[in-house]
């Protein structure tokens, strides 16, 4: 009997926990969450959910039953999950019969959650029936002791707005950094058994027959993989036999890795080697193949670690200088290599686009590669308790896979470096290999390597001509309009470029903030909705008034549309009265076809040879050059983008499209380039023709622009004569990295998606201060020698207002307008007090 007092509530209560996890592995803290619920420790939170677990306490007077589940990936779609983890997903509502009354939706709220979070969440969502939603709430973790309220964090996402308002804006928050506060448990069951009193049906409903069509699915799968594990144990017993029997294997073996990005294949080589022999870290790494060597298990060994090509992307799309790179691991290990190893992560589905990227880009090789091949698996925590053969028997393109490969596989775990065991056994499968193979090595060409040398040979020579020529035509324009100054108020850019080529968060690096959508968006996403209008933004940087307006992009292999043509059109009039700048964007990831180059010359036709006054080449993705000068790869990829870069006048920029980190340099070099042609162009903007198709008459500007050319000419040939053969100003070098976490994407597919504003304050001010200077009456210069002043500029901010102690660097953009305001002031402030200065020191 139920005392005075004390409210009614229902005996029994079953949960079931679903989550994603983001790229960087930084936890949902979906497992913490259960165990907060419970009042105990019963879910692992040391390692990854790989299956279904079911914990069962008395919390509160009430019977809770939580079930914990397999978390996906954020940035992904449902067919990148791996099946075994789908099948454990779905099976969770049958551990808790007759079904659940809740689904506890876990979102960790120091993460960003962008579109890409939301439609991944909402197809995962798909595994269970239709109206899953009704039966959710939304449960933010917070890792800050000092965070009380959501008011400031959900309006700054709209996408998790629209996963609220799914839920009916049922929402709860767990702070896991105090387990001991048991009044958040309690108010969360208060808001559950509110929702069941609503809930006609009580709990969600599951179905008998679905339940035992996925054991029977299981248990087929682990019968499969117990007699795949026997053939392979009884073929390793026979091979053992032959080096038992006296065919004694090499002490110094040879090894090639290869695979797709992000398949922690260069973490592989380190846990080969037993030493950090390949560097690693969250951004792409190998760019050129490494070598490095060691002595492992009484053998010596010889580690090649090769460019990693898109899981996702064919071997048509993949760049020239890749192709060679990635063909080139083999002539690296003398005679050839004994063994390939051909890197395939476990943390991802291994669908039908990831096997026909395999299959095209091994195709590189000859045949006779797959008889050297063993398919080294890594990410092996992510197994959990299941094993490498289930894992395989789950999905078609796998048992493909090994197949292909005479079943010879090897899991490698490489965050358990104590486990030598592990390395010590791939030695034994590769000794084991070669003593099978007829061939005790992959035989090499040596006459393609020598074409491979002779067309490097070629391409540097290219990449020289290219520099020099551009750095010529700088100095000569630098030259021409010395003392020259041009007040630019309004600045009007077009940006022109194929599908994925990263042009929306170009424009929003311009711009500051994330005003494209289609920026970072994932390759899968993309594919689903293809933009076909141009979309245009605006922004006051610097008091200056920056438009941005970015054109629909195209299939590499489709014919130019007519509705493209239309848009790009369509994208001069948004900008009247025109363009400063056309930005014909053209991602480094990917090969320029010329297709590419026809399509992008098709789409300006319309304006006329002087539009290419105006046109410069914005490449894109340029962490993925490392080392290499973008000189090199216009070289490499051949005629068409060298065409295209001569066309715009020798006049290209390459950029990160990763906003994390110091971008500010990159971005005031445009914008230097950008003014440079603006200069050339005599400040005038690119006048279309009418809507009737006729050119504009000429204007005395035009005139005088005729003129002037002749002039030009003239100068441009007296400094020519003066330049020295060989002019020495060092090559641009990247040395931004990555490996491991970001598919480019994905609009750039790419990474590679990171959501909502995260331009850091530090940045933003130093390009903010250059523009105030530069449009403030600075002498216009030209070319890559002009960055002196601009230099000098942002120096001073670092020393002066931005160089406190305190100051961390953020990751989005404030969301407080007011602090925005606040700071744009301060910077401007000091922006003015620092031009004055310079006009009183100039004065004297």
């Amino acid at each position: 009997m139920e005392t005075k007092g004390q409210t009614k509530h229902p005996p029994e209560l079953r949960i079931v926990l679903l989550g994603g996890r983001v790229l960087t592995s930084d936890p949902s803290f979906k497992s913490t969450a259960g165990n907060i619920i419970l009042g105990k420790s019963v879910f692992e939170t040391n390692r990854r959910t790989a299956q279904s677990v079911v914990s069962q306490r008395e919390v509160h007077g009430r019977r809770v039953t939580v079930v914990d589940t397999p978390g996906w990936w954020c940035h992904y779609p449902q067919e990148n999950t791996p099946e075994l983890d789908q099948i454990e997903i779905k099976n969770s509502v049958h551990l808790c019969p007759p079904g659940p009354h809740i689904f506890l939706l876990v979102i960790p709220l120091e993460e960003d959650f962008s579109d890409i979070f939301k439609e991944s969440l909402e197809e995962h969502m798909q595994l269970f029936n239709k109206g899953v939603f009704d039966q959710t709430i939304v449960l933010f973790t917070v890792d800050d002791p000092c965070k009380t309220s959501l008011k400031y964090d959900i309006p700054f996402w709209p996408a998790l707005q629209m996963i609220l308002q799914q839920c009916g804006n049922r929402k709860h928050v767990f702070n896991i950094s105090n387990h001991q506060d048991r009044t958040q448990v309690t108010r969360l069951f208060e808001k559950i058994e509110a929702m069941i009193a609503q809930n006609a049906a009580g709990h969600y409903s599951i179905d008998a027959a679905d339940g035992s069509a996925l054991r029977e699915k299981m248990e087929a799968i682990v019968e499969r993989a117990s007699k795949r594990f026997a053939e392979v144990q009884a073929k390793r017993r026979k091979l053992k036999a032959l080096i038992e029997g006296g065919k004694t294997p090499p002490t110094h073996l040879r090894l090639v890795m290869v695979g797709a990005q992000w398949s922690a294949k260069s973490s592989a080589g380190n846990t080969i080697l037993r030493k950090y022999a390949f560097p690693v870290t969250h951004m792409r790494t190998t760019v050129c193949c490494e070598i490095n060597h060691s002595m492992v298990a009484d053998r010596q060994l010889t580690v090649v670690d090769s460019p990693g090509w898109l899981y996702n992307g064919t071997l048509q799309e993949l760049s020239e200088i890749n192709k060679l790179e990635i063909e080139n691991s083999m002539h690296l290990c003398t005679s050839g290599p004994h063994a390939v190893l051909l890197v395939v992560g476990l943390a991802s589905a291994f669908n039908a686009t990831y096997q026909k990227a395999v299959q095209e880009h091994m195709s590189l090789f000859t045949d006779e590669v797959w008889k050297h091949t063993i398919v080294l698996f890594t990410r092996g925590d992510w197994l959990g308790v299941k094993t490498v053969e289930e894992r395989i028997e789950s999905e078609k393109g796998l048992q493909w896979l090994v197949e292909k490969c005479g079943n010879m596989y090897h899991v490698l775990d490489n965050k358990n470096h104590s486990d030598e065991t592990q390395v010590t056994e791939l030695l034994e499968k590769i000794e084991e290999m070669w003593a099978g193979n007829k061939d005790g090595h992959f035989e090499v060409n040596l006459g393609r390597a020598e074409q491979m040398e002779a067309r490097k040979e070629v391409t540097d020579k290219k990449a020289k001509s290219i520099r020099q020529t551009a750095q010529r035509q700088a100095r000569i324009l630098k030259e021409l309009f010395r003392g020259e100054t041009q007040t630019i108020t309004d600045h009007k850019v077009v940006l022109i470029g194929p599908k994925d080529s990263g042009k929306g968060m170009a424009g929003n690096m311009i711009l500051f903030e994330e005003l494209f959508g289609t920026a970072w968006m994932k390759k899968e996403f993309q594919d689903q909705r293809r933009t076909t209008m141009c979309e245009k933004h605006e922004r006051n940087v610097a008091r200056r008034n920056i438009t941005v307006v970015e054109a629909p992009g195209w299939f590499a292999d489709e014919i130019t549309p007519d509705w493209l043509k239309s848009e790009v059109l369509r994208s001069v009039s948004m900008c009247a009265p025109g363009p400063n700048a056309f930005l014909l964007v053209v991602p480094i990831f990917k090969t320029f076809t010329e297709n590419d180059y026809k399509t992008m010359v098709e789409l300006l036709m319309p304006f006329g040879d002087s539009v290419w006054r105006h046109c410069m080449v914005l490449f894109t993705w340029e962490d993925w050059l490392k080392e290499r000068s973008i000189e090199e790869h216009i070289a490499t990829e051949g005629e068409h983008l060298e065409q295209l870069v001569e066309k715009c006048g020798y006049r290209y920029h390459a950029m990160n499209c990763n906003p994390y980190g110091c971008f500010a340099l990159p971005i005031i070099q445009l914008f230097e380039k950008m003014f440079d042609m603006i200069t050339r162009n005599k400040g005038q903007y690119f006048a279309a023709e009418d809507k009737m198709g006729n050119k504009r008459k000429p204007t005395q500007w035009q005139e005088e622009w005729n003129r002037r050319e002749q002039e030009l000419i003239d100068r441009m040939l007296k400094a020519v004569a003066q330049e020295p053969e060989e002019p020495i100003v060092p090559s641009m070098k990247m040395n931004a990295s990555m490996d491991g976490a970001f598919t480019p994407s994905m609009s750039g597919d790419v990474p590679i998606e990171v959501g909502g504003t995260f331009w850091s304050q530090r940045e933003r001010a130093k390009v903010t201060e250059w523009l105030s200077v530069r449009f403030g009456g600075s002498d216009v210069t030209s070319g890559v020698d002009s960055m002196s002043i601009s230099a000098s500029d942002v120096e001073m901010l670092d020393q002066s207002l931005l160089t406190d102690d305190n100051h961390q660097r953020m990751t989005r953009f404030l969301s407080d307008k007011h602090q925005q305001r606040k700071l744009e002031s301060i910077v401007h402030g000091r922006v003015l007090t620092h031009i004055e200065e310079t006009k009183r020191r100039h004065s004297f």
